[in-house]
């Protein structure tokens, strides 16, 4: 990480500032900038006793909902209390002034995010078995939500949710082919794109969804068995369709027979181990706990990889103009022609569930 790029996420001076005036001035304090996500950045604070961390956007232009974090603390304050375990919302300020965007601040939380495997206490059929039942208990009491409630019943609308997905990574796709088309076209997603069109399901049930809920948005904790304590990631939570939520799930869980996966990078291949349960029995396992049937599977599963390639296609225009120093970015050049065709393999029944 650059310098530069350091101090475009965050002038330290004037956040150390903020929390002094909000919380309390400490004499011991520590920023740093913790770099395993690709969307919105997040910092890490030691704040004299407290642990804390920060989310804001990563700087430069940014599609339009993509990166709305205040959105993001005002769902997790809303459902703090509910039976969805979150991290603690501390702070939210949208004064630019402070380090050039909104951003939020909440409590850190002490456990393991299963992205590069599996953690040793964990290595055993009955703890894999479970890891999967958490993800899926924990995403039906999501669904489960009271959102009324909690002061959530203008969060969003529901009804059309399905259809204004499609039509909007649509747009966040035309956003980036702006910049990317220059370097190269993806036609595969156009295709991909008029028959989601065509197939969205005409209602769906209305409930609170994540938008994106996967095993690497959420954290156990450090005891075993494993025990989900904090979703995090709200940003595209709003009133929707939950199989949507389920959908997306799915397209990140691997199953022992599955092919080599599109995007090696984002990947977690530990759940073909013996043990975890496949994406039937975590479906099932769904269908039980919320009462919902997942109808047109293969509709959910292709739009979620459909959305895995407008956010891959995005992350390529932020490389391509200057604006992350994120690896993983121009990689996307192969990897979104790669995510188009396992679309077109979901939707002609090629890649079962």
């Amino acid at each position: 990480m650059s310098d530069t790029y350091y101090e475009r996420l965050v002038d330290e001076d004037a956040l150390v500032a903020y929390l002094s005036d909000h919380l309390e001035p400490v004499e011991d304090y520590e920023i740093s900038r913790h770099q395993e996500g690709h969307s919105n950045e997040t910092l890490f604070v030691t704040w004299g006793d407290r642990e804390l961390v920060v989310r804001r956007p990563p700087p430069g232009e940014t599609a339009d909902t993509a990166h709305d974090v205040l959105r993001e603390f005002r769902v997790t304050d809303a459902v703090a209390d509910t039976a969805v375990p979150v991290p603690e919302p501390v702070l939210a300020c949208d004064d630019h002034d402070v380090i050039g965007s909104d951003f939020y601040v909440m409590e850190h939380l002490e456990g393991d995010v299963l992205r590069e495997g599996e953690p040793t206490r964990f290595a055993d059929p009955k703890h894999r078995e479970r890891i999967g039942e958490e993800l899926v208990d924990t995403l039906a009491s999501i669904h489960g939500v009271d959102y009324e409630a909690v002061g959530l019943d203008e969060f969003g609308r529901p009804a059309g949710y399905t259809d204004r997905q499609v039509e909007r990574w649509g747009q966040q796709l035309m956003w980036a082919f702006e910049v990317t088309a220059d370097e190269r076209e993806v036609p595969a997603l156009y295709e991909v794109g008029s028959w989601l069109q065509e197939h969205a399901p005409e209602s769906h049930p209305h409930t609170l969804v994540h938008g994106d809920y996967k095993l690497d948005n959420v954290m156990f904790g450090p005891d075993e068995p494993p025990e989900l304590i904090g979703v995090f990631d709200w940003e595209m939570a709003t009133l929707g369709d939950p199989r949507a939520d389920l959908g997306w799930m799915l397209s990140y869980w691997r199953d022992a027979k599955d092919p080599e996966p599109t995007i090696p990078e984002l990947t977690n291949r530990f759940m073909e181990r013996d043990g975890y349960s496949t994406r039937r029995e975590l479906v099932t396992r769904w269908e039980a706990q919320t009462g919902f049937e997942f109808e047109h599977g293969r509709f959910y599963r292709a739009l979620a990889v459909y959305k895995l390639a407008g956010l891959g296609e995005m992350f390529f225009r932020r490389y391509l103009e200057g604006n992350s120093d994120d690896p993983m970015y121009p990689r996307m050049e192969d990897r979104v022609p790669a995510l188009a065709a396992r679309a077109q393999r979901i939707i002609e029944g090629d890649e079962p569930l």
